[in-house]
């Protein structure tokens, strides 16, 4: 894990925006630039080497067996859960919610993109081209959780789970890695 540059501790996070109202983020949400359909751009990468530690390579590598490389998924409660293996999510509701991009890998996304991620959009079992590798969007719905509310706010987590929320995926999506492959910074996800 030490070959992973900019590892921080959740707790190295200490200065944040006040929390955005439910009202504020609805209405935030209606004046976010639109995010293209078919292909978008890998905005950030994160890995998650350990509980609360995040790490922002520039490129990390997929596989079938292990979601992504060194991310604590292959080692978590979550690991037996394929349909999970790994997470992306709009990089325009993410700036939103976090307030600001150095807050971005609180999120724990392994991906964050610029591409439509709604279940209009992407339906579960589209396969996304991403870098060399191929991943399937998965059926598993990514929901906000205790930890999101804690980092985000209340507010965050219920304009996520509740209403629109879950129809436009802005908590995002859950993939599988189908055919392995690098994925690196500013890559084209496309698509298939």
């Amino acid at each position: 894990m030490s070959h992973w540059p900019a590892s921080t501790k959740e707790t190295d996070q200490v200065t944040h925006p006040a929390h955005l109202t439910l009202d504020e983020l609805a209405k935030g949400v209606d004046s976010l630039p639109a995010s293209p359909t078919d292909s978008g751009i890998v905005e950030m990468i994160v890995v998650r080497p350990d509980d609360n530690v995040r790490a922002t390579p520039e490129t990390i590598e997929l596989s079938r067996g292990s979601g992504v490389a060194d991310d604590h998924w292959s080692r978590g409660r979550y690991a037996h859960k394929p349909e999970m293996q790994l997470s992306l999510m709009n990089a325009h509701v993410l700036d939103l919610i976090a307030g600001t991009r150095t807050r971005w890998p609180l999120a724990g996304d392994n991906l964050v993109v610029d591409l439509d991620l709604s279940r209009k959009s992407l339906r579960a079992g589209t396969h996304l081209a991403i870098g060399t590798a191929v991943i399937e969007i998965s059926e598993k719905a990514h929901r906000g959780c205790a930890k999101f509310s804690a980092r985000f706010g209340e507010a965050a987590r219920e304009f996520v789970n509740h209403g629109d929320g879950p129809e436009q995926r802005l908590r995002g999506v859950y993939a599988t890695v189908v055919e392995e492959g690098i994925v690196s910074l500013d890559d084209v996800t496309k698509r298939m």
